[in-house]
């Protein structure tokens, strides 16, 4: 079945812009600073090539967390860094399915 057909299941605003506003703008802030980092000059974009290991990269920010870290070197809270790779893990997930 089509998300078209699903859409009131999929509740993108009610259920996740709105629960999370504040943490949805930490996360946009971690994009926008590796794309500084990993493309400075360059217009926005994930490149997939620098970005293979989520798993390992999202337990590392868990571990520096649970120390009591929270922010990396960069300044970044780790549990937006976390969030990130999670993210970006679910969404190459979703997309071999």
């Amino acid at each position: 079945m089509s998300q078209e057909k699903n859409r009131k299941e999929y509740p993108i605003y009610e259920g996740f812009i709105k629960y999370f506003p504040d943490a949805i703008l930490e996360v946009a802030h971690v994009s926008f600073v590796a794309n500084e980092q990993h493309n400075p000059g360059q217009p926005m974009h994930w490149d997939r090539s620098k970005s293979t290991d989520e798993p390992d990269a999202g337990m590392r920010h868990t571990i520096d967390r649970a120390k009591g870290e929270l922010f990396d070197a960069d300044g970044l809270r780790h549990t937006a860094k976390k969030a990130w790779r999670a993210m970006a893990e679910l969404q190459k997930e979703l997309e071999k399915k």
